[in-house]
């Protein structure tokens, strides 16, 4: 599969990215071209307050995703993020990060996801705020994109428009109906995979890949 080339399609703060993460991870892992490209989906006019209602709706589609990922969802998040009073759901913070990373070396954009997602899902940490994202890029290797992070230059601010710009754009010519969301690309021509193979065995999503 070495002549093909994927762009995956995300959010930081989206469950089912986090589910889709560990197939990511071994498409990667496999030599296979993977680009992160954020939508955007829960920054800007997406971000909202976290509420009891939104919170109980979160909570049981983590379930179903746990359930068919293996994902865990932690009673850390569910009590400290989730449930925190004022509590923000807006991935803009994070997509920053990613960013950040991809900018100091665009190799390591899903180190900084991958990190992200654990400190939220599992660790139970707020990763809206730009000094806990900082820290956990600093923890991965990452000090120079903590540092850009932190200090927040209009390179930085320019790229994450474009990039977010670029998903956006993606996603709307391949008619996506959400993330995540993988577009394979395969002698120039583009396709959306069937996200349905993120969650299945990862010989079934080669399968797809190789019919792509």
């Amino acid at each position: 599969m070495q002549e093909l080339s994927a762009t995956y399609l995300f959010d930081p703060l989206c469950g089912w990215c986090y589910g889709a993460s560990p197939m990511i991870e071994r498409l990667l892992s496999a030599g296979i071209d993977v680009r992160l490209l954020p939508t955007g989906l829960f920054s800007g006019s997406g971000a909202r307050e976290m509420d009891a209602t939104f919170a109980a709706y979160a909570w049981s589609n983590d379930q179903r995703i746990e359930r068919l990922s293996g994902q865990p969802f932690s009673e850390d998040y569910h009590s400290k993020v989730l449930n925190k009073a004022g509590s923000l759901f807006d991935s803009g913070a994070a997509t920053l990060a990613i960013t950040a990373t991809g900018i100091v070396d665009y190799r390591r954009r899903f180190d900084a996801l991958r990190v992200i997602q654990h400190a939220r899902y599992v660790t139970g940490l707020d990763v809206t705020s730009l000094p806990v994202l900082a820290d956990l890029l600093a923890s991965e290797g990452l000090a120079d994109a903590a540092s850009l992070l932190i200090e927040a230059p209009d390179e930085l601010l320019a790229s994450n428009r474009h990039l977010i710009a670029q998903g956006q754009d993606l996603f709307r010519r391949l008619g996506a109906n959400g993330v995540p969301a993988l577009a394979i690309e395969r002698n120039g021509q583009q396709r959306l995979l069937d996200a349905s193979a993120l969650f299945s065995s990862y010989d079934n999503l080669v399968a797809h890949l190789k019919a792509a």
